[in-house]
């Protein structure tokens, strides 16, 4: 237990400090071609037993690891302030949707700032041409062909 709060602490410090870079002007993205639904799988990785994946994937632009990690700390954030014991992570296309939301919406957009990583997360998403909403309940996170 105290090994994953640990991970998690390091990931959010690492995403901060992309946060900051970005703010400042420096972050320079080192875009790869990647499909969605690899992105899915890593991001349920991160959240093991509590993340189910599925979808159909499609390629798309994005600084790889930084998203992984972002994917992950949006899925967290509906667990955490969603009060549930499971999301699901799929692929539709260039897209990515994280369900369900309802309760944490306002959380997962950044909209309320009651979760770091999930700020943290928009931020870089929107920084290379991403974008988030939520529709029908859940997280829709649009990622740059």
């Amino acid at each position: 237990m105290i090994q994953a709060a640990a991970e998690q602490m390091a990931d959010l410090l690492e995403q901060l400090g992309l946060v900051a870079r970005i703010e400042a002007g420096r972050y320079e993205p080192s875009l790869v071609e990647v499909d969605t639904l690899e992105l899915v799988h890593a991001a349920a990785a991160g959240l093991g037993e509590q993340a189910e994946t599925g979808g159909t994937g499609a390629a798309v632009r994005v600084d790889r690891e930084p998203t992984e990690r972002a994917l992950t700390a949006q899925a967290r954030c509906a667990l955490r302030h969603g009060g549930l014991d499971r999301v699901e992570i799929a692929a539709e296309g260039a897209a990515i949707s994280i369900s369900p939301v309802t309760e944490a919406a306002p959380i997962v957009l950044a909209e309320d700032l009651k979760d770091l990583g999930a700020a943290a997360a928009r931020r870089l998403i929107e920084a290379f041409g991403g974008s988030l909403t939520v529709e029908d309940g859940r997280l829709l996170v649009r990622l740059p062909l």
